[in-house]
């Protein structure tokens, strides 16, 4: 159960991401999903390449709340956990 919370906290913030939403999103919402996505990384201690996904997603929501991040990097981070997100949903 837990597993899928995680997926969908992913797939949500990919989205967000890959559609260019932080621009758009009241700054409290991103510095919420900019943490949990912090925390989430902390879960498994950065030992896998997912959670250095996480830290880097979680920057980059974090950049965007004062500046404009490069729309290439939002696109790149955010295909990478939005297919995180979808493979812990196959995974269980």
């Amino acid at each position: 159960m837990l597993v899928q919370i995680l997926g969908a906290i992913d797939i949500i913030a990919g989205l967000i991401l890959m559609f260019g939403i932080n621009k758009f999103m009241p700054v409290e919402i991103l510095g919420i999903i900019g943490i949990v996505l912090f925390l989430k990384s902390s879960l498994n201690l950065l030992r896998d390449l997912g959670s250095w996904i996480d830290v880097f997603a979680g920057i980059i929501f974090l950049l965007s709340i004062s500046i404009k991040t490069p729309f290439f990097i939002s696109i790149i981070i955010g295909l990478l956990i939005l297919q995180k997100g979808v493979f812990s949903f196959m995974k269980y």
